[in-house]
């Protein structure tokens, strides 16, 4: 089939010699290609959308033909979810407990400690009856024994492939979606769980513990002086052995029980010798447990980064491990057997995946347990191999060979091992009947959800063969030849044969054009079907409009050819109006805007693509959604008011244009022509008067610009110093020809500038607004002070002639006046300065308060980081805000004096009268708007400009600066205004960091191993471990 721009075009060629009122129904069912033959399978690779009548490649392919029953259904087979016989059941991952699953499986192989748990009694009784559980009420265990109990019963006797432990991780208020450090978790769990045990009855219940997992070593000081040996005994319940600098198990061991000596500043008080003596320490091991858990230390603390890191170094060990070289009193049997290792995939501290590879004692074959999945070794050998080989080191160690009985790893971080002894456990553990009726009451469940998973099962498929059925009979009957045809949305096709999702009812709404009929330009989305195949669709799924043969809108299609032959002749008629617009108008023409007449070629080919296209804003229904009209409307009115010829002589009245520059006069041939492409555009004959309003404007328009020119000019003549900012007072320096200055509004001075720059642009100024440098009580709101400094710019000093001159010109609503005085009768004598009206303290600490408020909650402000290299200072040419040195003048050192602190040089006294608070957000409101002082701040090489809050902590802070200038915040020095920012939880409001504040970065040297930096982002906030958990007591 032709492609769809072919097949669009030949739908309407005849428009080139068919005029508008000449349009039949032949010419219609031509547009809409009702006659296009339709493609045959095999030789139509996909389906043609522009071919109406196309019915291939809509999704028919999967539904011809047999099809597997399985793929009418997706559902997964409820059986995946058994346990497999003679396999062991895993536990679900809740988000980062994968280490908790672990320590569970390996406890749970521990046959004793199962044993043991099993003898605990339990509140479970209490939800027993007679005839077994209560079936309203479900099992919750009390203790964290009662949760072992449970979970251990579930491990050993459910259906399930996998059980939910998190009954359990929420009792000890575990957070599960953050990955904590495991060896710390076996150390608590197991104090836990001993202090609980403690409170038993039984003696194999309260000691299994101390039994199973408990040792004993002694701290062994000798006096090199008198020999003296000094034993402090400690229990164990495992030993924490260094890896660094070792590739064996047996030299951590060796180095765990070293001699140390004590020497130095570190010497030892001997209490035999009553001095400090030199003297050796060491480890000895007194007593081994049953079950010997050695912790590799794989995490350890990196002074340098300041945070954890993983020792990703092989460690070579073997299955039989004889501890009897090792142990202080000999003849015993200290031969121990591997039945445990547990690893951390992945070369981060603060990331990874934890496994358990444990040895199940009754069979000796070994297990590999992650999470859900559970795997059996093969051939009863440990498989380490393909463990050390998914996670790349970035040092890329070599692995060691090992021998036979021998294995070595580098993401081991503990080991298991268990005392041999020759007999090995016969009989299997029985769970306890209130257990076993519990574990039975979960299996029916599971039972309950299989029967009801495969039900859903057995109605998908009867449901796809329903379905199947229904496509392979009505999809040979959909073509519609001569007979009586409907029109059905392409996507509706597609979704019917789409077996993932239900069939909606048909939704024709989106294809109809303004008549509500089937709109010309969709009919590259719709497809042609017969009408018995329409019958039976709208039977079973409902919907509509249906669109029959009475659907094809002539309108539409004579609309179409009319803007089609418009285009076609669009370029002959450029030629002739140019042609027209050469020749001199003679009698009478029209008025056509000069804009108008440059563009209106472009003007007209837009708004024929405008009506030609014109398609999604014709019907405001789309699948079922109503679309916002009044939103439409008014986006196509802006769009048509920017494009509406001859609208550029408009005056705001709706009248023809005073200016005669901006239009110009056709004749009537050329406006007839113009009049084809814009039949609405305002017409205005040669004979039309100008809009008598703007006439009138234009005239009281000319007569206010003399009368400003007039304003300006006399004003400009009666203050020329102030207009050209000469021979200005000041304040510091107060001149020695007056004793009275007057104090206007800075902001007041520039706006009356711009008036006697620009009179006929700008509006003249009438009034002085002194107002806006008072309070509401009417009082000043500067101290001189502040007038001689930071105020400065807020405040125009006036000298009395000009004042005079000001009282005349303008309106003053309040005099503000400085008066110098001398006081006293010592020569020279002393001088002070009065202001009139006098200072409002109460309102003056306010403003400050409120500036202060707004440096210390702002939000997206802007600061800058510069950063320090060679530890140089920063020179004042190039950043004068950031020189840090003390060579500034005695007077810049000088501290200021607190505001509302009375000044002897400026007396401005309350007058003794306590005056009501009134709010001065008026005043504050009005500085924002009027009075800015420029505080934009120049950066300079080095510098970088960051966004941030005022609640935004100092450790966020340090991880955008590590983003901009790629240094770690571990070292990163960071200060301001002399002051070193150390506490990284402080917020930048509380620290002093304001608005255009510079802050000085400088960096430590990079450390040599920057694996520490794949951790940052994990460690943005403080590290609590167990904190607030169960294993806490809390």
């Amino acid at each position: 089939m032709a492609p769809r721009l072919q097949l669009e075009k030949a739908a309407w060629r005849w428009a080139e010699t068919v005029r508008p009122e000449e349009v039949s129904q032949e010419h219609i069912e031509t547009a809409y290609r009702i006659w296009l033959e339709p493609c045959i399978r095999g030789v139509c690779r996909r389906n043609c959308k522009g071919n109406p009548n196309c019915l291939v490649g809509i999704g028919e392919h999967i539904w011809l033909g047999e099809i597997d029953e399985n793929s009418f259904h997706n559902i997964d087979d409820p059986n995946c979810e058994r346990r497999k016989k003679n396999s062991f059941v895993g536990l679900t991952n809740l988000g980062a407990t994968c280490y908790v699953n672990t320590f569970l499986q390996v406890w749970f192989l521990n046959l004793e400690l199962r044993q043991a748990l099993y003898l605990c009694p339990s509140t479970c009784k209490d939800y027993m009856m007679e005839d077994g559980i209560q079936e309203e009420k479900d099992y919750e265990p009390q203790t964290i024994c009662e949760h072992l109990q449970y979970l251990f019963a579930l491990l050993q006797n459910s259906n399930r492939r996998y059980i939910d432990p998190s009954g359990f991780v929420k009792a000890l208020g575990l957070d599960t979606g953050q990955q904590q450090d495991a060896q710390e978790f076996s150390k608590l769990f197991m104090s836990l769980l001993e202090d609980t045990l403690s409170k038993q009855k039984n003696p194999d219940v309260r000691n299994i513990v101390q039994q199973q997992f408990c040792g004993e070593y002694a701290y062994v000081t000798v006096c090199n002086q008198c020999g003296r040996e000094s034993k402090l005994l400690s229990k164990f319940y495992e030993l924490e052995l260094n890896i660094q600098g070792h590739k064996q198990l047996t030299d951590c061991i060796s180095e765990f029980l070293k001699e140390e000596k004590l020497e130095g500043d570190n010497r030892y008080f001997c209490e035999n010798c009553q001095s400090k003596q030199n003297a050796t320490r060491k480890i000895r091991l007194l007593s081994l447990p049953c079950t010997l858990n050695l912790q590799l230390m794989r995490f350890v603390f990196d002074r340098q980064t300041g945070h954890k890191k993983k020792l990703n170094t092989y460690i070579g060990f073997s299955e039989i491990l004889d501890m009897e070289p090792y142990v202080e009193h000999k003849g015993g049997s200290y031969v121990y057997e591997l039945s445990a290792v547990l690893i951390h995939r992945g070369v981060s501290a603060y990331s990874g995946h934890y496994i358990a590879h444990v040895k199940d004692p009754q069979s000796g074959e070994w297990y590999k347990f992650n999470d859900e999945d559970i795997e059996k070794m093969e051939g009863k050998k440990l498989q380490l191999g393909i463990e050390e080989d998914l996670e790349p080191s970035k040092s890329q160690t070599r692995k060691p060979k090992c021998g036979k009985g021998t294995h070595c790893s580098r993401n081991a971080y503990m080991l298991v091992y268990r005392l041999q002894t020759q007999e090995k456990p016969t009989t299997a553990i029985q769970v306890p009947a209130f257990l076993q009726e519990l574990v039975d009451r979960d299996n029916s469940k599971f039972e309950e959800w299989c029967i009801e998973m495969a039900e859903m099962r057995k109605q998908s498929v009867d449901k796809g063969k329903a379905k199947h059925e229904e496509v392979k009979e009505l999809y040979q009957r959909l073509p519609a030849g001569a007979e009586p045809y409907e029109f059905v949305s392409l996507e509706w096709l597609q979704k019917w044969l789409d077996e993932s999702t239900p069939t909606k009812p048909i939704d024709n709404h989106a294809c109809l054009c303004s008549h509500d009929k089937l709109h010309p330009d969709k009919i590259s989305i719709m497809k042609r079907i017969s009408e018995y195949a329409a019958d039976i669709f709208y039977s079973r799924y409902g919907g509509g409009p249906r669109l029959t043969v009475k659907a094809l809108c002539k309108e539409c299609v004579v609309e179409r050819c009319r803007v089609l032959r418009l285009k076609s002749q669009l370029n002959e008629d450029y030629k002739t109006v140019n042609n027209l617009l050469k020749a001199t108008v003679k009698g009478d023409g029209f008025w056509v805007g000069k804009s108008s007449l440059r563009s209106w070629r472009q003007l007209a080919l837009e708004q024929l693509d405008e009506q030609d296209g014109d398609v999604d804003q014709s019907n405001g229904k789309m699948n079922g959604n109503t679309l916002n009209k009044d939103e439409s409307k008014e986006e196509r009115k802006e769009e048509e008011e920017e494009l509406n010829f001859n609208e550029d002589i408009l005056c705001p009245h709706g009248e023809l244009c005073i200016s005669e520059n901006e239009r110009r006069l056709v004749s009537k041939e050329a406006w007839s022509k113009l009049q084809q492409y814009f039949p609405k555009a305002p017409e205005f004959p040669s004979y039309r008067e100008c809009c008598s309003q703007c006439k009138i404007l234009e005239r009281e328009g000319e007569e206010n610009e003399a009368l400003h020119k007039m304003i300006a000019n006399e004003q400009k003549t009666s203050l020329p110093n102030l207009f050209q900012d000469k021979n200005r007072p000041c304040l510091s320096n107060w001149p020695e020809e007056t004793d009275v200055l007057y104090i206007v509004s800075q902001f007041f001075v520039e706006e009356w500038r711009k008036f006697v720059r620009k009179p006929t642009r700008c509006s003249p100024v009438s009034s002085v607004g002194n107002s806006a440098l008072l309070c509401p009580h009417g009082g000043l709101m500067f101290t001189f002070a502040s007038m001689t400094k930071e105020d400065s710019k807020l405040i125009a000093l006036i000298w009395p002639s000009e004042w005079q001159m000001i009282q005349k010109l303008f309106v003053v609503d309040h005099v503000i006046k400085i008066t110098r005085t001398e006081v006293g009768d010592a020569n020279p004598s002393e001088t002070q300065y009065i202001s009139e009206p006098k200072l409002c303290p109460e309102c003056r600490e306010g403003l400050l308060c409120q500036q202060q408020r707004d440096l210390r909650e702002y939000t997206q402000a802007t600061i800058y980081v510069h950063k320090v290299v060679d530890n140089k200072k920063v020179m004042k040419d190039s950043a004068p805000e950031l020189n840090v040195s003390s060579s500034e003048t005695e007077e810049d050192k000088e501290e200021a004096k607190p505001d509302g602190e009375k000044d002897p040089d400026f007396n401005q006294s309350n007058g003794g009268t306590k005056r009501q608070k009134i709010s001065h957000q008026n005043y504050i409101a009005y500085q924002k708007q009027v009075i800015r002082r420029s505080m934009r701040h120049r950066k300079v090489r080095g510098e970088k400009a960051l966004l941030v809050s005022a609640n935004q902590t100092l450790k966020e802070l340090k991880i955008q600066i590590m983003h901009a200038f790629s240094v770690a915040p571990f070292d990163q020095n960071l200060s301001i205004d002399g002051k070193i920012l150390s506490d990284d939880c402080a917020t930048l409001g509380t620290l002093g960091v304001i608005p255009e504040s510079v802050i000085l970065l400088k960096a430590d040297e990079p450390i040599a191993d920057y694996a520490a930096m794949d951790d940052v982002m994990q460690v943005c906030m403080p590290e609590e471990g167990f904190k607030g958990t169960g294993l806490l007591g809390h």
